[in-house]
């Protein structure tokens, strides 16, 4: 099986070499192509406005000035146009892409491109906690459970236009209370504005992030992280409500 890597938070990011050791167990044809920079919260970005520059690190192995979803359209088009890849594995994202966050995910938006181009996708997130004003991201988590639950996924037939995305909570290997399927939560909206001052008196602002589940059950992608389990999330790209679609519909019948 021939896997393709990328995701968010750049080519040399520790989640990605914790996917590679992942991806290495499952087959011995793994490539990588990745952010050359950090690209969190691009979502399902193009880089328009400027050339895409490619660059060859070792072999199967290449950083790109571009968003996640460029990386995957450079990969199946370019990279490995002759013989593109079985599987794409997009991540694992420092920090968890549950509930609504999935919509500003760059992580996600790789798995989405790669299900637009009829490749099997998965995206993979990792939850962290904050030790002395820093993250404490449990690598080991995905490195110990990530394997086996992968290798499961890769031998089930998605219908067309579906993906996974997978969370790993913020725990010890061993502590670990299961995988369980989950259906996408739901988080406040928590974003505020921080307004400040530069040097010459001129305001400059950051998001500031306050969000929390609503509410928080186990059944949800944010609930089951909370609890200590695996969430294994099935997405799709069609966002039409059908139900709503049928009650539309009758407001303009006759």
């Amino acid at each position: 099986m021939r896997i393709l890597l990328t995701n968010d938070d750049g080519i040399h990011a520790s989640g990605l070499a914790s996917l590679e050791k992942i991806a290495r167990t499952l087959s011995d044809d793994v490539w990588v192509v990745a952010p050359e920079t950090d690209q969190s919260g691009l979502a399902h970005s193009l880089t328009l406005s400027e050339p895409l520059r490619l660059r060859e690190i070792e072999e199967k192995r290449f950083a790109l000035r571009g968003t996640p979803t460029d990386c995957v359209i450079m990969a199946a088009r370019k990279v490995m146009k002759d013989n593109p890849p079985d599987l794409i594995l997009s991540g694992i994202n420092s920090g968890p892409n549950a509930a609504d966050d999935v919509t500003y995910s760059g992580t996600v938006a790789a798995a989405i491109e790669g299900t637009l181009l009829g490749i099997r996708s998965i995206a993979l997130s990792q939850h962290y906690n904050f030790e002395n004003h820093g993250r404490v991201v449990p690598w080991e988590v995905a490195e110990t459970h990530g394997p086996e639950l992968l290798k499961k996924l890769m031998n089930m037939d998605l219908p067309q236009g579906r993906f996974l995305n997978v969370n790993f909570p913020n725990c010890k290997p061993d502590e670990l209370k299961g995988i369980t399927v989950t259906r996408q939560g739901q988080l406040t909206h928590g974003l505020q504005i921080i307004e400040r001052e530069d040097g010459r008196g001129f305001p400059y602002f950051w998001l500031k992030f306050g969000r929390r589940a609503i509410p928080d059950h186990i059944e949800t992608d944010v609930g089951a992280l909370n609890n200590g389990y695996i969430s294994v999330t099935p997405l799709m790209l069609d966002l039409t409500d059908h139900k709503l679609h049928d009650e539309l519909s009758g407001l303009f019948e006759g």
